[in-house]
């Protein structure tokens, strides 16, 4: 699990600004994931910035405007920046785009990320990542949620006030109306929430209305809040579902119930509290699943899969 924050992002870049020729004339960043990066670098290196379908078209951003012409006699040495770059069909796509650039301007490319042996491919790497890896401006509409466990209050919706948390009809109509905080992009594993069992319907009206697809909603089956409250298993209840079925990530809310979900499971936490990965604790098992301990028993189980797919074929 090689995650990486937007701290972070920021962090490798001015550690390693230095990589950046200084005759640089204009930064331009592939939308959408780039332009963070490509922000960043224009900042730090004071030079103009634009996005890629406004270079092609002779454009660049001017105090606070978009859409000002810009003169291609004083921009002469160009720098296209991406976040990462893993199979580089993205670069690709991008260097196909400006082909018809190439004898007007001189034309550079940069990510912050590349997977090992895919830094050739630029001009300009920062840090080399390898897979699996996530991204914090991108992990809530990765395709590594089909995988995941996920609260609810808290991640895909504001935690209810004091006032509000009457296990009762003010309860009820904040469940319905509840304002959403991060909407993923992609479909989730499971939900997996302290909210009771009494209040599924509620639930699940409000994530069809909020357009959230997810496999299975689990609630905490108790009778009452004084129950709930008398059991405190915010986060054993959370960590029994991640622990005994095959996810690869949980998104929590709380960094204490996302320290102590890791602790039981040893299993990745993504706190949105402070977005960061929580992965003190780490099980053998998962280790060995993702690589980190003994590789060569990894890369055997996975020829091994692949021969098994050939045989039921």
């Amino acid at each position: 699990m090689n995650y990486r924050s937007i701290s972070d992002l920021n962090q490798i870049i001015l550690k390693r600004l230095y990589i950046i020729p200084r005759d640089i004339d204009l930064v331009v960043g592939i939308p959408r994931s780039g332009m963070f990066p490509a922000n960043l670098l224009a900042l730090y290196l004071n030079r103009p910035v634009t996005d890629l379908g406004s270079f092609i078209n002779g454009h660049i951003y001017k105090a606070g405007e978009r859409g000002q012409f810009f003169d291609s006699r004083r921009y002469k040495k160009i720098l296209i920046v991406d976040d990462s770059i893993s199979s580089g069909s993205a670069i690709q796509k991008c260097k196909e785009q400006v082909k018809h650039l190439e004898n007007e301007f001189n034309i550079r490319y940069c990510v912050v990320y590349a997977i090992p042996g895919k830094e050739n491919m630029v001009d300009y790497t920062f840090d080399i990542v390898p897979l699996p890896r996530y991204f914090q401006w991108n992990i809530l509409n990765h395709t590594v949620l089909e995988k995941t466990c996920m609260d609810i209050d808290g991640v895909l919706c504001v935690d209810p006030l004091p006032e509000q948390n009457d296990d009762g009809i003010l309860y009820k109509n904040f469940i319905l109306h509840a304002q959403p905080l991060f909407i993923p992009g992609a479909p989730i594993g499971t939900l997996v929430t302290s909210r009771l069992e009494k209040y599924r319907s509620e639930t699940e009206i409000w994530l069809k209305a909020n357009k959230i697809r997810y496999n299975k909603l689990v609630m905490l089956d108790l009778p009452n809040k004084e129950a709930r409250q008398k059991a405190n298993c915010h986060a054993s209840h959370k960590a029994n579902e991640y622990r005994l079925n095959p996810y690869k990530l949980f998104i929590e809310s709380s960094l204490p119930q996302a320290i102590e979900i890791n602790k039981i499971t040893g299993k990745p936490v993504l706190c949105t509290e402070n977005f960061e990965m929580i992965f003190d604790s780490q099980s053998v098992l998962y280790n060995i699943k993702n690589g980190q301990s003994l590789p060569l028993v990894r890369k055997g189980l996975l020829k091994l899969r692949d021969l098994i797919k050939k045989i039921i074929r």
